[in-house]
Protein backbone atom coordinates (compact mmCIF):
# COMPACT_ATOMS: atom_id res chain seq x y z
CA UNK A 1 0.00 0.00 0.00
CA UNK A 2 3.14 1.87 0.74
CA UNK A 3 3.85 2.07 -2.47
CA UNK A 4 1.52 3.80 -4.17
CA UNK A 5 0.80 6.15 -1.67
CA UNK A 6 4.51 7.13 -1.99
CA UNK A 7 4.29 8.11 -5.47
CA UNK A 8 0.98 9.73 -5.40
CA UNK A 9 1.87 11.87 -2.47
CA UNK A 10 5.24 13.15 -4.27
CA UNK A 11 3.24 14.06 -7.59
CA UNK A 12 0.35 15.93 -5.18
CA UNK A 13 3.43 17.76 -3.27
CA UNK A 14 5.23 18.23 -6.88
CA UNK A 15 1.96 19.76 -8.60
CA UNK A 16 0.96 21.83 -5.36
CA UNK A 17 4.68 23.89 -5.73
CA UNK A 18 4.73 24.32 -9.05
CA UNK A 19 0.72 25.70 -9.24
CA UNK A 20 1.61 27.87 -5.93
CA UNK A 21 4.42 29.56 -8.02
CA UNK A 22 1.97 30.36 -10.88
CA UNK A 23 -0.66 31.49 -8.58
CA UNK A 24 1.60 33.88 -6.59
CA UNK A 25 -0.02 36.80 -7.39
CA UNK A 26 -3.70 35.34 -6.57
CA UNK A 27 -3.90 35.12 -2.78
CA UNK A 28 -6.63 32.70 -2.46
CA UNK A 29 -5.09 30.10 -5.19
CA UNK A 30 -1.79 30.42 -4.02
CA UNK A 31 -2.90 29.17 -0.06
CA UNK A 32 -4.68 26.58 -1.47
CA UNK A 33 -1.98 25.33 -3.84
CA UNK A 34 0.54 26.06 -1.00
CA UNK A 35 -1.67 23.82 1.24
CA UNK A 36 -2.23 20.83 -1.42
CA UNK A 37 1.73 21.04 -1.40
CA UNK A 38 2.02 20.39 2.41
CA UNK A 39 -0.45 18.02 2.62
CA UNK A 40 1.40 15.81 -0.54
CA UNK A 41 4.44 16.24 1.50
CA UNK A 42 3.62 15.26 4.48
CA UNK A 43 1.81 12.03 3.21
CA UNK A 44 5.14 11.71 1.12
CA UNK A 45 7.16 11.65 4.04
CA UNK A 46 4.79 9.14 6.01
CA UNK A 47 4.72 6.67 3.06
CA UNK A 48 8.72 7.07 3.11
CA UNK A 49 9.51 6.50 6.79
CA UNK A 50 7.71 3.88 7.30
CA UNK A 51 8.38 2.14 3.90
CA UNK A 52 10.65 -1.05 4.17
CA UNK A 53 13.93 0.03 2.62
CA UNK A 54 17.07 0.54 5.02
CA UNK A 55 17.88 3.84 6.35
CA UNK A 56 21.01 4.55 3.96
CA UNK A 57 17.98 3.64 1.12
CA UNK A 58 15.48 5.84 2.63
CA UNK A 59 17.87 8.90 3.09
CA UNK A 60 18.85 7.91 -0.95
CA UNK A 61 15.36 8.28 -2.02
CA UNK A 62 14.77 11.18 0.14
CA UNK A 63 17.84 13.66 -1.26
CA UNK A 64 17.03 12.28 -5.01
CA UNK A 65 13.26 13.52 -4.27
CA UNK A 66 14.24 16.48 -2.92
CA UNK A 67 16.49 17.39 -5.85
CA UNK A 68 13.58 16.55 -8.58
CA UNK A 69 11.13 18.98 -6.56
CA UNK A 70 13.63 21.73 -6.44
CA UNK A 71 14.94 21.29 -9.91
CA UNK A 72 11.42 21.04 -11.55
CA UNK A 73 9.60 23.50 -9.41
CA UNK A 74 12.13 25.96 -10.66
CA UNK A 75 11.71 25.21 -14.24
CA UNK A 76 8.18 25.56 -14.11
CA UNK A 77 8.69 28.92 -12.13
CA UNK A 78 10.96 30.43 -14.94
CA UNK A 79 8.17 29.74 -17.35
CA UNK A 80 5.16 30.38 -15.42
CA UNK A 81 4.38 33.77 -17.23
CA UNK A 82 4.12 32.07 -20.47
CA UNK A 83 0.35 30.05 -20.18
CA UNK A 84 0.75 28.22 -23.01
CA UNK A 85 4.35 26.70 -22.31
CA UNK A 86 3.59 26.28 -18.92
CA UNK A 87 0.58 24.25 -18.48
CA UNK A 88 1.68 22.13 -22.04
CA UNK A 89 5.40 21.36 -20.13
CA UNK A 90 3.01 20.06 -17.07
CA UNK A 91 0.59 17.67 -18.87
CA UNK A 92 4.19 16.64 -20.44
CA UNK A 93 5.18 16.23 -16.62
CA UNK A 94 2.36 14.72 -16.01
CA UNK A 95 2.34 11.79 -18.73
CA UNK A 96 5.72 10.90 -18.14
CA UNK A 97 4.77 10.86 -13.75
CA UNK A 98 2.08 8.33 -15.41
CA UNK A 99 4.22 5.99 -17.97
CA UNK A 100 7.72 5.71 -16.23
CA UNK A 101 7.68 7.98 -12.78
CA UNK A 102 4.95 5.98 -11.05
CA UNK A 103 6.33 2.24 -11.29
CA UNK A 104 9.84 3.61 -10.67
CA UNK A 105 8.99 5.04 -7.71
CA UNK A 106 7.13 2.50 -6.43
CA UNK A 107 10.24 0.18 -6.96
CA UNK A 108 12.13 2.48 -4.97
CA UNK A 109 10.86 0.69 -1.85
CA UNK A 110 10.96 -2.44 -2.81
CA UNK A 111 14.36 -2.25 -3.65
CA UNK A 112 17.14 -3.41 -0.65
CA UNK A 113 20.39 -2.45 -0.50
CA UNK A 114 22.41 -3.73 -3.70
CA UNK A 115 23.42 -7.23 -1.94
CA UNK A 116 19.15 -7.76 -2.60
CA UNK A 117 19.38 -9.85 -5.43
CA UNK A 118 16.46 -10.19 -8.07
CA UNK A 119 17.00 -13.16 -9.65
CA UNK A 120 13.89 -15.06 -10.42
CA UNK A 121 15.78 -18.63 -9.95
CA UNK A 122 18.23 -17.93 -6.64
CA UNK A 123 19.26 -20.81 -4.60
CA UNK A 124 20.77 -19.37 -1.75
CA UNK A 125 22.48 -21.59 1.41
CA UNK A 126 20.25 -20.35 4.55
CA UNK A 127 16.63 -19.75 5.30
CA UNK A 128 16.24 -16.79 7.69
CA UNK A 129 13.37 -15.67 9.72
CA UNK A 130 14.22 -11.92 10.35
CA UNK A 131 13.14 -10.15 13.34
CA UNK A 132 9.78 -8.13 12.04
CA UNK A 133 11.01 -4.24 12.16
CA UNK A 134 14.50 -4.39 12.00
CA UNK A 135 16.24 -2.93 8.91
CA UNK A 136 17.66 -4.87 6.61
CA UNK A 137 21.10 -2.63 6.72
CA UNK A 138 22.02 -3.83 9.90
CA UNK A 139 21.84 -7.23 8.27
CA UNK A 140 24.54 -6.15 5.86
CA UNK A 141 26.39 -5.18 9.22
CA UNK A 142 26.49 -8.95 9.99
CA UNK A 143 27.47 -10.16 6.30
CA UNK A 144 29.91 -8.18 6.62
CA UNK A 145 32.07 -10.46 7.25
CA UNK A 146 31.43 -13.32 5.03
CA UNK A 147 31.66 -11.55 1.72
CA UNK A 148 29.58 -10.31 -0.79
CA UNK A 149 26.42 -12.47 0.45
CA UNK A 150 23.50 -11.61 -1.37
CA UNK A 151 19.39 -12.48 -0.22
CA UNK A 152 15.83 -11.88 -1.22
CA UNK A 153 12.21 -12.41 0.27
CA UNK A 154 12.06 -16.14 0.06
CA UNK A 155 8.22 -16.19 0.74
CA UNK A 156 5.54 -14.36 -0.61
CA UNK A 157 2.66 -15.69 0.69
CA UNK A 158 -1.11 -13.53 0.10
CA UNK A 159 -2.22 -14.06 3.65
CA UNK A 160 0.83 -12.21 5.51
CA UNK A 161 -1.22 -11.64 8.23
CA UNK A 162 -1.52 -15.35 9.36
CA UNK A 163 2.18 -16.37 9.03
CA UNK A 164 6.02 -15.44 9.43
CA UNK A 165 6.76 -16.35 6.53
CA UNK A 166 6.94 -12.95 4.40
CA UNK A 167 9.66 -12.37 7.15
CA UNK A 168 11.73 -15.34 5.57
CA UNK A 169 15.00 -14.28 3.48
CA UNK A 170 17.25 -16.56 1.54
CA UNK A 171 20.83 -15.96 1.71
CA UNK A 172 23.62 -16.65 -0.70
CA UNK A 173 27.02 -17.01 0.36
CA UNK A 174 30.39 -16.92 -2.11
CA UNK A 175 31.91 -20.51 -2.55
CA UNK A 176 34.90 -19.80 -0.47
CA UNK A 177 32.31 -19.00 2.62
CA UNK A 178 29.81 -22.04 2.41
CA UNK A 179 32.23 -23.82 5.00
CA UNK A 180 31.76 -20.85 7.61
CA UNK A 181 27.74 -21.66 7.32
CA UNK A 182 27.68 -22.89 11.30
CA UNK A 183 29.49 -19.55 12.05
CA UNK A 184 27.31 -16.97 10.34
CA UNK A 185 23.92 -19.10 11.91
CA UNK A 186 25.58 -18.19 15.48
CA UNK A 187 26.40 -14.89 14.40
CA UNK A 188 22.71 -14.12 12.55
CA UNK A 189 21.34 -15.66 15.83
CA UNK A 190 22.97 -13.81 18.18
CA UNK A 191 22.31 -10.58 16.30
CA UNK A 192 18.93 -9.94 17.56
CA UNK A 193 17.96 -9.50 13.85
CA UNK A 194 16.57 -13.02 13.70
CA UNK A 195 14.48 -15.28 14.98
CA UNK A 196 15.19 -18.63 13.26
CA UNK A 197 18.07 -19.70 10.90
CA UNK A 198 17.73 -23.33 9.01
CA UNK A 199 19.77 -24.56 6.13
CA UNK A 200 17.72 -24.52 2.48
CA UNK A 201 18.36 -28.35 2.00
CA UNK A 202 18.39 -29.07 -1.65
CA UNK A 203 16.23 -32.28 -2.26
CA UNK A 204 16.33 -34.72 -4.77
CA UNK A 205 14.37 -37.15 -6.00
CA UNK A 206 15.20 -41.07 -6.41
CA UNK A 207 15.77 -42.37 -10.17
CA UNK A 208 12.65 -43.81 -11.29
CA UNK A 209 13.33 -47.57 -11.96
CA UNK A 210 9.96 -49.12 -14.16
CA UNK A 211 9.46 -51.93 -12.62
CA UNK A 212 6.49 -55.22 -13.68
CA UNK A 213 3.10 -54.48 -12.84
CA UNK A 214 1.24 -57.30 -11.16
CA UNK A 215 -2.20 -58.33 -12.34
CA UNK A 216 -5.14 -59.67 -10.31
CA UNK A 217 -7.74 -60.13 -12.76
CA UNK A 218 -9.73 -58.02 -11.47
CA UNK A 219 -12.16 -55.29 -12.95
CA UNK A 220 -13.58 -53.66 -10.21
CA UNK A 221 -17.03 -53.25 -12.36
CA UNK A 222 -15.74 -50.45 -14.53
CA UNK A 223 -14.07 -50.58 -17.73
CA UNK A 224 -10.82 -48.90 -17.46
CA UNK A 225 -7.90 -51.26 -19.43
CA UNK A 226 -5.47 -51.41 -16.65
CA UNK A 227 -7.45 -51.21 -13.77
CA UNK A 228 -6.67 -55.12 -12.90
CA UNK A 229 -2.90 -54.16 -12.69
CA UNK A 230 -3.95 -51.78 -9.68
CA UNK A 231 -2.98 -54.71 -7.14
CA UNK A 232 -3.17 -52.31 -4.27
CA UNK A 233 -6.37 -51.83 -4.91
CA UNK A 234 -7.51 -55.00 -3.60
CA UNK A 235 -5.86 -54.52 -0.44
CA UNK A 236 -7.33 -51.54 0.23
CA UNK A 237 -10.75 -53.06 -0.75
CA UNK A 238 -11.89 -50.42 -3.36
CA UNK A 239 -14.34 -53.07 -4.78
CA UNK A 240 -16.18 -51.94 -1.05
CA UNK A 241 -15.62 -48.24 -1.57
CA UNK A 242 -17.25 -48.23 -5.48
CA UNK A 243 -19.97 -50.96 -4.28
CA UNK A 244 -20.81 -47.71 -1.49
CA UNK A 245 -20.89 -44.97 -3.51
CA UNK A 246 -23.43 -46.78 -6.60
CA UNK A 247 -25.47 -47.88 -3.71
CA UNK A 248 -25.49 -45.08 -1.29
CA UNK A 249 -25.10 -42.70 -3.79
CA UNK A 250 -22.82 -40.49 -1.85
CA UNK A 251 -22.30 -37.30 -3.58
CA UNK A 252 -20.00 -34.67 -3.39
CA UNK A 253 -20.86 -31.03 -1.66
CA UNK A 254 -17.94 -29.96 -4.32
CA UNK A 255 -15.36 -30.78 -6.26
CA UNK A 256 -11.95 -31.23 -3.79
CA UNK A 257 -8.85 -29.87 -5.50
CA UNK A 258 -5.44 -31.95 -4.84
CA UNK A 259 -2.34 -30.42 -5.65
CA UNK A 260 0.67 -32.09 -6.64
CA UNK A 261 3.86 -30.78 -5.74
CA UNK A 262 6.34 -32.42 -8.05
CA UNK A 263 8.22 -32.01 -11.16
CA UNK A 264 5.05 -30.47 -13.15
CA UNK A 265 1.91 -32.83 -14.27
CA UNK A 266 1.15 -33.70 -18.17
CA UNK A 267 -2.13 -31.97 -18.33
CA UNK A 268 -2.96 -33.14 -22.10
CA UNK A 269 -2.94 -36.89 -20.51
CA UNK A 270 -5.51 -38.86 -21.72
CA UNK A 271 -6.42 -40.36 -18.37
CA UNK A 272 -5.70 -37.32 -16.51
CA UNK A 273 -7.11 -34.21 -18.55
CA UNK A 274 -10.67 -34.63 -17.33
CA UNK A 275 -9.69 -34.05 -14.08
CA UNK A 276 -7.32 -31.75 -14.27
CA UNK A 277 -7.26 -28.06 -12.97
CA UNK A 278 -4.28 -25.70 -14.53
CA UNK A 279 -3.05 -23.10 -11.63
CA UNK A 280 -0.76 -21.65 -14.06
CA UNK A 281 0.76 -22.97 -17.42
CA UNK A 282 3.96 -23.63 -16.40
CA UNK A 283 3.26 -25.99 -14.10
CA UNK A 284 1.10 -28.47 -16.73
CA UNK A 285 3.73 -30.25 -18.37
CA UNK A 286 6.27 -32.84 -16.61
CA UNK A 287 10.12 -33.39 -18.07
CA UNK A 288 10.41 -36.19 -15.43
CA UNK A 289 7.97 -37.86 -15.36
CA UNK A 290 7.33 -38.87 -11.52
CA UNK A 291 4.68 -35.85 -11.06
CA UNK A 292 2.11 -37.68 -13.58
CA UNK A 293 2.77 -41.02 -12.03
CA UNK A 294 1.56 -39.44 -8.82
CA UNK A 295 -1.18 -37.87 -10.41
CA UNK A 296 -2.66 -40.73 -11.39
CA UNK A 297 -2.57 -42.60 -8.38
CA UNK A 298 -4.60 -39.75 -6.74
CA UNK A 299 -7.01 -38.58 -9.65
CA UNK A 300 -6.43 -40.40 -12.50
CA UNK A 301 -10.19 -40.64 -14.69
CA UNK A 302 -12.55 -43.66 -13.67
CA UNK A 303 -14.46 -45.53 -16.03
CA UNK A 304 -13.68 -43.96 -18.72
CA UNK A 305 -11.86 -47.15 -20.78
CA UNK A 306 -8.42 -45.88 -20.80
CA UNK A 307 -5.75 -46.46 -18.71
CA UNK A 308 -6.04 -46.46 -14.80
CA UNK A 309 -8.78 -45.73 -12.09
CA UNK A 310 -8.71 -43.05 -8.55
CA UNK A 311 -11.28 -43.76 -5.99
CA UNK A 312 -13.16 -41.13 -7.43
CA UNK A 313 -15.95 -43.46 -9.30
CA UNK A 314 -17.83 -41.11 -11.26
CA UNK A 315 -15.06 -38.31 -11.49
CA UNK A 316 -17.20 -35.43 -9.48
CA UNK A 317 -15.49 -36.01 -6.70
CA UNK A 318 -11.59 -34.88 -7.10
CA UNK A 319 -9.61 -32.88 -9.30
CA UNK A 320 -6.01 -32.46 -9.66
CA UNK A 321 -3.79 -29.53 -9.76
CA UNK A 322 0.14 -29.56 -10.59
CA UNK A 323 2.75 -27.20 -8.90
CA UNK A 324 5.92 -27.79 -10.12
CA UNK A 325 8.65 -27.64 -7.02
CA UNK A 326 11.30 -30.16 -8.63
CA UNK A 327 13.64 -28.93 -11.78
CA UNK A 328 13.13 -31.59 -15.15
CA UNK A 329 16.10 -33.63 -13.10
CA UNK A 330 13.70 -34.35 -9.46
CA UNK A 331 15.33 -31.63 -7.89
CA UNK A 332 14.41 -28.51 -5.66
CA UNK A 333 15.39 -27.02 -2.45
CA UNK A 334 13.71 -26.61 0.45
CA UNK A 335 12.71 -22.83 -0.33
CA UNK A 336 10.84 -24.08 -3.75
CA UNK A 337 8.83 -27.15 -2.10
CA UNK A 338 7.86 -24.23 0.64
CA UNK A 339 6.84 -22.08 -2.21
CA UNK A 340 4.99 -24.65 -3.56
CA UNK A 341 2.63 -24.78 -0.81
CA UNK A 342 1.98 -21.58 -0.10
CA UNK A 343 0.58 -21.19 -3.64
CA UNK A 344 -1.34 -24.56 -3.45
CA UNK A 345 -2.97 -22.67 -0.52
CA UNK A 346 -3.31 -19.55 -1.71
CA UNK A 347 -5.15 -21.30 -4.83
CA UNK A 348 -7.70 -23.30 -2.98
CA UNK A 349 -6.15 -26.35 -2.53
CA UNK A 350 -8.09 -29.16 -0.72
CA UNK A 351 -5.52 -31.38 -0.03
CA UNK A 352 -1.70 -31.14 -0.87
CA UNK A 353 0.35 -34.00 -1.39
CA UNK A 354 4.21 -34.19 -1.25
CA UNK A 355 6.11 -37.05 -2.72
CA UNK A 356 9.65 -35.78 -2.32
CA UNK A 357 11.65 -34.93 1.00
CA UNK A 358 15.02 -35.74 2.51
CA UNK A 359 17.63 -36.30 5.52
CA UNK A 360 16.89 -33.38 8.27
CA UNK A 361 16.22 -33.73 11.85
CA UNK A 362 13.17 -31.72 14.06
CA UNK A 363 15.25 -28.71 14.29
CA UNK A 364 15.27 -28.33 10.45
CA UNK A 365 11.73 -28.27 9.68
CA UNK A 366 10.38 -24.76 11.51
CA UNK A 367 10.03 -23.51 8.26
CA UNK A 368 7.83 -26.34 6.27
CA UNK A 369 5.75 -26.50 9.85
CA UNK A 370 5.27 -22.82 9.57
CA UNK A 371 4.25 -23.10 5.66
CA UNK A 372 2.03 -26.27 6.62
CA UNK A 373 -0.03 -24.43 9.10
CA UNK A 374 -0.51 -21.87 6.59
CA UNK A 375 -2.13 -24.34 4.62
CA UNK A 376 -3.92 -25.98 7.09
CA UNK A 377 -5.52 -22.43 7.80
CA UNK A 378 -6.36 -22.08 4.54
CA UNK A 379 -8.48 -25.24 4.55
CA UNK A 380 -5.62 -27.63 3.00
CA UNK A 381 -4.45 -30.95 4.08
CA UNK A 382 -0.96 -31.94 3.40
CA UNK A 383 0.31 -35.51 3.27
CA UNK A 384 4.20 -36.30 2.41
CA UNK A 385 6.17 -39.35 1.77
CA UNK A 386 8.53 -41.08 4.71
CA UNK A 387 11.18 -41.15 2.20
CA UNK A 388 12.47 -44.28 1.06
CA UNK A 389 16.06 -45.19 3.13
CA UNK A 390 14.24 -47.67 5.36
CA UNK A 391 15.18 -45.36 8.19
CA UNK A 392 13.44 -43.51 10.38
CA UNK A 393 11.28 -41.10 9.11
CA UNK A 394 11.27 -38.28 11.91
CA UNK A 395 15.13 -37.39 10.69
CA UNK A 396 13.54 -36.90 6.91
CA UNK A 397 11.39 -33.61 6.03
CA UNK A 398 8.96 -32.51 5.45
CA UNK A 399 7.93 -35.84 6.77
CA UNK A 400 8.61 -34.72 10.48
CA UNK A 401 6.80 -31.75 10.22
CA UNK A 402 3.97 -32.56 13.15
CA UNK A 403 1.35 -31.15 11.02
CA UNK A 404 1.70 -33.31 8.39
CA UNK A 405 -0.07 -36.47 7.52
CA UNK A 406 3.50 -38.93 6.82
CA UNK A 407 2.92 -42.16 4.24
CA UNK A 408 5.04 -45.23 4.50
CA UNK A 409 4.61 -47.76 1.51
CA UNK A 410 3.85 -51.47 2.17
CA UNK A 411 4.45 -54.12 -0.06
CA UNK A 412 2.01 -57.02 -2.07
CA UNK A 413 2.45 -58.83 1.25
CA UNK A 414 1.75 -55.85 3.07
CA UNK A 415 4.69 -55.77 4.94
CA UNK A 416 6.92 -52.56 5.34
CA UNK A 417 8.26 -52.38 1.73
CA UNK A 418 12.32 -53.04 2.21
CA UNK A 419 12.96 -49.00 0.94
CA UNK A 420 10.30 -47.70 3.46
CA UNK A 421 10.81 -45.14 5.89
CA UNK A 422 8.61 -45.89 9.39
CA UNK A 423 6.80 -43.46 10.89
CA UNK A 424 6.65 -44.88 14.41
CA UNK A 425 7.99 -41.24 15.71
CA UNK A 426 5.83 -38.94 13.50
CA UNK A 427 2.52 -37.88 14.67
CA UNK A 428 0.38 -38.94 12.02
CA UNK A 429 1.77 -42.02 10.34
CA UNK A 430 -0.43 -44.15 7.98
CA UNK A 431 0.20 -46.39 5.43
CA UNK A 432 -0.65 -47.40 1.31
CA UNK A 433 1.09 -49.24 -1.27
CA UNK A 434 4.07 -48.27 -2.64
CA UNK A 435 5.56 -51.23 -5.05
CA UNK A 436 4.74 -52.16 -8.18
CA UNK A 437 2.42 -49.35 -8.47
CA UNK A 438 0.88 -48.89 -12.29
CA UNK A 439 -0.21 -45.55 -12.79
CA UNK A 440 -0.03 -42.00 -15.75
CA UNK A 441 3.43 -41.14 -16.96
CA UNK A 442 3.81 -38.47 -19.61
CA UNK A 443 2.26 -38.64 -23.01
CA UNK A 444 -0.51 -41.04 -22.56
CA UNK A 445 2.12 -43.86 -21.51
CA UNK A 446 1.81 -45.53 -18.46
CA UNK A 447 4.64 -47.72 -15.59
CA UNK A 448 4.77 -49.01 -12.75
CA UNK A 449 7.22 -47.87 -10.27
CA UNK A 450 8.41 -48.16 -6.48
CA UNK A 451 8.45 -45.94 -3.36
CA UNK A 452 6.67 -43.82 -0.85
CA UNK A 453 6.42 -41.20 -3.68
CA UNK A 454 3.50 -43.95 -4.89
CA UNK A 455 1.93 -44.44 -1.43
CA UNK A 456 1.86 -41.00 -0.46
CA UNK A 457 -0.87 -39.98 -3.59
CA UNK A 458 -3.44 -42.97 -2.76
CA UNK A 459 -3.92 -41.30 0.46
CA UNK A 460 -4.14 -37.84 -1.16
CA UNK A 461 -7.22 -39.55 -3.17
CA UNK A 462 -8.52 -40.85 -0.25
CA UNK A 463 -8.49 -37.07 1.62
CA UNK A 464 -9.45 -35.32 -1.53
CA UNK A 465 -12.60 -38.17 -1.45
CA UNK A 466 -13.31 -37.21 2.12
CA UNK A 467 -12.95 -33.60 1.63
CA UNK A 468 -15.03 -33.63 -1.23
CA UNK A 469 -17.81 -35.05 0.96
CA UNK A 470 -17.16 -32.81 3.96
CA UNK A 471 -15.27 -29.77 3.15
CA UNK A 472 -14.29 -28.48 6.37
CA UNK A 473 -12.85 -31.69 7.21
CA UNK A 474 -9.71 -30.79 9.10
CA UNK A 475 -6.19 -33.01 9.15
CA UNK A 476 -6.52 -33.71 13.01
CA UNK A 477 -10.17 -35.12 12.29
CA UNK A 478 -9.23 -36.59 8.77
CA UNK A 479 -6.36 -38.56 10.43
CA UNK A 480 -8.43 -39.53 13.08
CA UNK A 481 -10.56 -40.98 10.24
CA UNK A 482 -8.29 -42.76 8.04
CA UNK A 483 -6.47 -44.09 11.01
CA UNK A 484 -8.86 -45.97 13.24
CA UNK A 485 -10.71 -47.16 9.96
CA UNK A 486 -7.58 -48.48 9.00
CA UNK A 487 -6.03 -52.17 8.43
CA UNK A 488 -3.03 -53.45 10.27
CA UNK A 489 -0.03 -54.79 8.21
CA UNK A 490 2.66 -57.15 8.96
CA UNK A 491 4.37 -54.07 10.51
CA UNK A 492 1.36 -51.69 11.80
CA UNK A 493 3.83 -50.05 14.42
CA UNK A 494 6.50 -49.25 12.00
CA UNK A 495 4.20 -48.24 8.67
CA UNK A 496 0.96 -47.09 10.33
CA UNK A 497 -2.47 -47.97 9.73
CA UNK A 498 -2.98 -49.24 5.52
CA UNK A 499 -5.56 -46.84 4.53
CA UNK A 500 -9.31 -48.68 3.96
CA UNK A 501 -11.36 -45.94 1.76
CA UNK A 502 -14.70 -47.56 2.04
CA UNK A 503 -14.65 -47.63 6.18
CA UNK A 504 -13.12 -44.16 5.66
CA UNK A 505 -16.40 -42.70 3.93
CA UNK A 506 -18.35 -45.05 5.84
CA UNK A 507 -16.81 -43.40 9.53
CA UNK A 508 -17.24 -39.36 7.57
CA UNK A 509 -21.48 -40.24 7.05
CA UNK A 510 -21.79 -41.49 10.25
CA UNK A 511 -20.41 -38.08 11.20
CA UNK A 512 -21.98 -35.75 8.84
CA UNK A 513 -25.83 -37.61 9.39
CA UNK A 514 -25.34 -37.34 13.05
Amino acid sequence: MLQVIYPLGFIVSLSGLILWFYYQDNPQRSRLMSSAFLGGFMIYLFSLAFSDGTLSTKLWVLFRDLMVLGVVSQGFNFIRRNTILFFGALGLLYYVFYAFGFQRMSQSLTEAPSRLSTEANFYGELLVDMVEGKDLEQLDRVLAAYGATRYQRAFQPERADQTELDDYLVLDLPDTEVDRIADLEKDLLNSGLVDWVEENERIQLDPLEQVPSLRRGISYGINDPAVDQLWGFEAMKVNELYDLLRKQEVRPQRKALIAILDTGIDAAHEDLAANYKSIARKHDSDPQGHGTHCAGIAASVSNNKKGVASFSLQNDFVEVASVRVLGAYGGGTQQSIIKGIIEAADRGADVISMSLGGPSNRQRQRAYEQAIRYANKAGAIVVAAAGNSNANAANYSPANAPSAITVSAVDTNLNRASFSNYVTDVNQGIAAPGVQIYSTIPKNRYAAFNGTSMATPYVAGLLGLLKSIQPDLTTKQAYKIINSTGADTQNTAQTGKLIQPAAAVKALLQQVNK
